[in-house]
């Protein structure tokens, strides 16, 4: 593999051979644990409402919407406490008994008979879920879909006397309780605390001596200076802004639109609307791997959000004409899914950002994270009122605003962030002059 290839796809290469094992360790327990989290609850909801959900729990108006709305408002209420409490109970123990009882609240899914039970278990559901998206990140920090859904429909609808929507989320609990078991045998904790049967001594020790700076200042405990000294820079301000708005880009995907099309127009099996709108998900996954990889290697982040905009503002475009063949629209859909690229690049931008401020980074983080679902709680009800399927008219407007929104925000923080440099260069320059003019009169004393 060439020098540079290798290097944009896996990273430089460490300088110790020891130290290199170690991070082959860390990137295959952690990250495969983390990938095995990332499950289909998200999905699952949206493939059972266009799966016979709907018409079995004689759902009417817009009640698909206020399920989501209930779960992200406790995605939104559980995100603190389960971040608080991964500094009191070890992350291998906390995050799998949040997965093992989001796990158990999936199979409940499966036996309800009427949606006010949904929003009930979506709501703790969520909650519970909530401990995975930050708590990946603060751990990552520290130590450095609809295919599925249509199989299961296909061959168990109807089998045991169940729907097949029914038996999509007692599979998806069958899938959800092993990955918490492997995460309580696996995940390694924190560096200075972890006792991962597969990390040495040695390379515990390495582990905490390439972070300790870090750890340490993530250990301080957080007072009102670091909450002054934080509002008190644009930095929470910019890069919640930018997710709050550019996560609105994925509304296509979270809200199943492409699925909730087909079935309004009719002439879709139900297989045929579970597959079909797996063509964005595959789109979704090149875009973010290839967008990732590209933007790690230059430390360039603006411009996926610029090719996400330009691909989401053609995506609505082309589906507000709705006169446009059917093949366009298809193409609409899956193009929509470049959306995903941009949260990975988000996200690795305000890490970047916020780099020399470690109780910053983290404050940052979850706030992005949180702006983001307070919004998600009433978008949906606004732009995708399952009532406004299959044309989705003021969805298709919003995308555009929305993606041209983003254009702004992003140029705005790019702004900022390159203003802040030019800032801290001249100081740096400054101080270093300073020095040069003390070594010189020094110099010149001496040679006096």
């Amino acid at each position: 593999m060439l020098p540079k290839v290798r290097t944009l796809l896996l990273g430089d290469i460490p300088p110790m051979r020891q130290e290199a094992k170690l991070l082959w360790k860390i990137d295959w327990f952690i990250l495969s644990y983390c990938c095995l989290q990332v499950n289909l609850d998200r999905s699952n909801i949206s493939n059972a409402y266009v799966s016979g959900m709907k018409e079995e729990l004689h759902m009417y108006g817009n009640e698909y919407n206020k399920i989501n709305t209930v779960f992200t408002c406790g995605y939104i209420v559980g995100m603190i406490p389960n971040n608080l409490m991964l500094q009191i109970v070890p992350p291998h123990i906390w995050l799998p008994c949040m997965q093992i009882l989001w796990g158990v609240l999936t199979f409940c899914t499966s036996a309800v008979h009427n949606v006010q039970s949904i929003y009930a278990i979506r709501f703790f559901q969520a909650m519970a879920e909530s401990s995975t998206f930050v708590g990946t990140h603060y751990i990552l920090g520290s130590w450095f879909s609809g295919v599925l859904q249509a199989a299961i429909y296909k061959h168990l609808n109807g089998y045991a006397g169940r729907s097949g929507w029914r038996w999509l989320f007692i599979i998806d609990g069958v899938i959800t309780l092993p990955i918490a078991i492997y995460g309580f045998v696996i995940f390694p904790d924190m560096p200075l605390t972890t006792k991962a049967f597969y990390l040495t001594e040695q390379e515990r020790k390495l582990a905490s001596d390439r972070l300790q700076d870090e750890i340490q200042v993530v250990r301080k405990p957080v007072s009102r200076a670091t909450v002054k000294r934080i509002l008190g820079k644009w930095r929470w301000y910019g890069c919640s802004l930018l997710f709050a708005i550019s996560g609105e880009t994925e509304s296509f995907g979270s809200n199943n639109i492409m699925g909730q099309w087909m079935k309004a127009i009719g002439g879709y099996s139900v297989e045929q609307i579970d597959y079909y709108p797996s063509g964005a998900t595959a789109f979704a996954i090149a875009s973010t791997l290839i967008c990732a990889s590209w933007t790690d290697y230059t430390r360039i982040r603006w411009p996926v959000l610029v090719y996400m905009s330009v691909a989401c503002s053609i995506s609505a475009t082309c589906l507000l004409i709705w006169n446009s063949p059917t093949g366009l629209k298809f193409f609409a859909f899956y193009i929509a899914g470049a959306s995903y690229a941009g949260q990975a690049t988000t996200f690795a931008w305000a890490n970047q950002i916020c780099a020399d401020d470690d109780q910053e980074r983290g404050i940052v983080l979850a706030s992005m994270n949180m702006w983001n679902n307070v919004i998600n709680a009433w978008w949906p009800l606004v732009f995708y009122l399952a009532t406004d399927a299959p044309r989705f008219h003021r969805g298709m407007i919003a995308m555009i605003c929305v993606s041209g929104a983003t254009l702004g925000v992003t140029g705005l923080v790019w702004y900022l962030e390159r203003r802040e440099k030019i800032a801290q260069k001249k100081v740096s320059d400054d101080y270093d002059e300073g020095l040069q003019g003390d070594r010189n009169s020094l110099n010149h004393q001496v040679t006096s």
